[in-house]
């Protein structure tokens, strides 16, 4: 009876934040990482299973797929999907606390005295320290999210090794401040593909396949068109939650793409 008691907001925070660490396809009680974290918290992992189904069940990208069998999500569960999507940079930073608050996690831990995104950080040592712990704490969960939702694979060419894969933002990091953490702004891409995206080789129509720029071609060898060229018009690898939001692509077809 124990794991019926609420779900406190710290145990909410840490159960987000694993859902964006993880693939679908691990969402099952037997995970020994769900295991690990829901003995910390005090949950079952069925429970935490559970859990992370439900936010799933609210997550488009699931809806979207007509995935049949996900429970049904509790307005405590809404609410923290909805404060994480509203706020990336502000949900990163509570959900390191939780993971602080629990053990969870070798990740650096956040103080109260945070400074905000639009604040600037005045440059002496302990701000700094701060403001560079709060930056790594969200480039990590960006790039947990980004690949998880890929199964860690690059969406154009399916590569599945991790050390020559890249979260890759859709709206460059220094463009688009709100959205740097948001996974519907990134992409999961080998090295390669991600350096070709960011110079505008490559791009995404709304429909995800994929947009080779006439820029090279003829003249930059076959390696090229066997690792670009060849994948014009295809359709990537669909992620399994936080699909590109099509505003985002919109922006990396108009302002980067070459054409």
């Amino acid at each position: 009876m124990a794991n019926r008691k609420p779900w406190s907001r710290s145990e909410l925070l840490v159960a987000a934040s694993l859902y964006c660490r993880i693939p679908f396809g691990r969402f099952h009680s037997r995970n020994p990482e769900l295991i690990h974290v829901a003995e910390r918290i005090g949950r079952t992992s069925s429970a935490l299973a559970m859990k992370l189904s439900n936010l799933a069940s609210v997550d488009p990208t699931f809806r979207e797929t007509g995935r049949r069998g996900l429970a049904s999500a509790s307005s405590a569960d809404r609410a923290i999907w909805d404060e994480m999507n509203a706020d990336w940079p502000r949900f990163a930073v509570a959900a390191q606390g939780a993971l602080d608050e629990f053990g969870l996690y070798d990740a650096p831990a956040i103080e109260d005295s945070v400074v905000a995104p639009e604040t600037e950080v005045p440059d002496y040592a302990g701000r700094m320290r701060v403001a560079n712990r709060r930056e790594r704490v969200g480039q990590d969960l960006f790039r947990d999210a980004v690949l998880s939702a890929y199964e860690h694979r690059c969406c154009i060419t399916g590569l599945a090794v991790p050390a020559l894969l890249n979260a890759s933002h859709i709206v460059p990091w220094r463009e688009d401040p709100e959205n740097r953490l948001n996974p519907a702004n990134g992409l999961c891409l080998s090295a390669l593909h991600d350096r070709a995206f960011d110079k505008g080789f490559i791009s995404l129509r709304d429909d995800l396949t994929i947009m080779v720029s006439r820029h090279g071609r003829g003249e930059a060898g076959a390696f090229y068109e066997e690792a670009i060229e060849a994948y014009a018009d295809r359709e990537i690898f669909r992620p399994e939650k936080f699909e590109p939001h099509r505003a985002f692509l919109d922006r990396h077809r108009t302002e980067i793409f070459l054409g």
